[in-house]
């Protein structure tokens, strides 16, 4: 199984703040849906909890949630509740995923960015104001697979550029 992890990041690698995204990018949140359908997606629990309520679990996909709370209630039978990464991805693994896709948060990120066998990474081409940061990646171990170039538009104020690294052994 491929263990992959999506997510925007700022130039200065801010990828949230307040528990929230600090961006409205339609063609973004299109790659992300287009990307993951279909596939398992493995979340920490306040990332989770941030997803708009009439949006989650997101449809399509199998949501595997980590919590440190060993009494978490979740709001739907579709939730796949774990209190581990490793539960999670072991999970993925029995239900025969063949990519697993980790979407956060920021903690979820720095825990599992050395279990990755790929990135999706869109790169918002600003520096913006955060709490919440993506681990600094090592670019020398990191091939590039594909780059597409997303310029600013009226919906969406930062350049944005699509790239897939999957690591060099």
């Amino acid at each position: 199984m491929i263990v992959s992890i999506i997510a925007a990041v700022a130039e200065n690698g801010v990828i949230g703040r307040d528990n929230q995204l600090i961006w409205h990018l339609p063609v973004d949140m299109r790659f992300f849906m287009k990307t993951t359908e279909g596939h398992c997606i493995l979340t920490g629990r306040r990332n989770y909890e941030s997803i708009p309520e009439k949006m989650r679990p997101l449809k399509n996909r199998t949501n595997i949630v980590v919590t440190r709370q060993p009494d978490y209630q979740p709001e739907s039978r579709q939730l796949k509740i774990v209190n581990s990464i490793e539960d999670g991805i072991d999970l993925a693994l029995k239900l025969k995923e063949k990519e697993l896709f980790i979407i956060g948060g920021g903690q979820i990120y720095q825990q599992t960015v050395q279990l990755a066998d790929r990135l999706y990474i869109t790169e918002v081409k600003q520096s913006l104001e955060g709490d919440t940061y993506f681990p600094t990646i090592d670019h020398t171990h990191w091939n590039e697979l594909s780059r597409i170039i997303y310029p600013a538009d009226q919906n969406h104020a930062h350049d944005m550029h699509f790239v897939v690294y999957e690591r060099s052994n």
